[in-house]
């Protein structure tokens, strides 16, 4: 396993790139999710998406309190609720924003034997996972950035829903 570097700056053309499916799992393919996963870790990250370390393919890793996922190809196939939380992004150190996120997620994705996942997150790990899979889809949480005053708006509106 490697340390990758992780392309930084909201404007670096690579990070704006839409990342192409996966279409053999094969030892580079597992390779770059050890190294991936190593990256994100030693960055005290809980996630991180391969175009993130130079490489355009849709493959991300999340890693949140004892679980730990490798997404291959991943979609997001329903989404409810929505939530406004503080995000960052180890590709755009020192700048963090309030992003709205969906409240639950289904992912489909392949894990890393090619056998495909389905798995439903709520929360802090859906807002990892749509995170990420932004990254594959060259969108930054600085794109999605909510102000503060936004905030009350969509906080009347789900109080008036319920």
């Amino acid at each position: 396993m490697a340390i990758r570097n992780i392309i930084t700056g909201e404007n670096t053309s690579a990070l704006r790139k839409c990342a192409r499916e996966v279409k053999n799992i094969n030892k580079r393919t597992t390779t770059l999710l050890d190294d991936m996963k190593e990256t994100m870790n030693k960055q005290e990250g809980v996630g991180l998406a391969a175009p993130q370390v130079g490489v355009l393919r849709r493959i991300a890793v999340v890693g949140y309190e004892d679980e730990y996922f490798e997404l291959i190809n991943p979609n997001i196939t329903k989404s409810c609720g929505e939530c406004v939380d503080d995000e960052g992004c180890l590709s755009v150190p020192g700048v963090r924003g309030l992003v709205k996120r969906p409240q639950t997620i289904t992912v489909e994705y392949l894990d890393r034997d090619g056998k495909l996942q389905k798995k439903d997150v709520s929360d802090t790990m859906a807002r990892i996972f749509c995170h990420e899979i932004d990254h594959l889809d060259g969108v930054l949480f600085v794109d999605n950035i909510v102000e503060p005053e936004d905030v009350e708006d969509i906080q009347d509106e789900e109080e008036s829903t319920e």
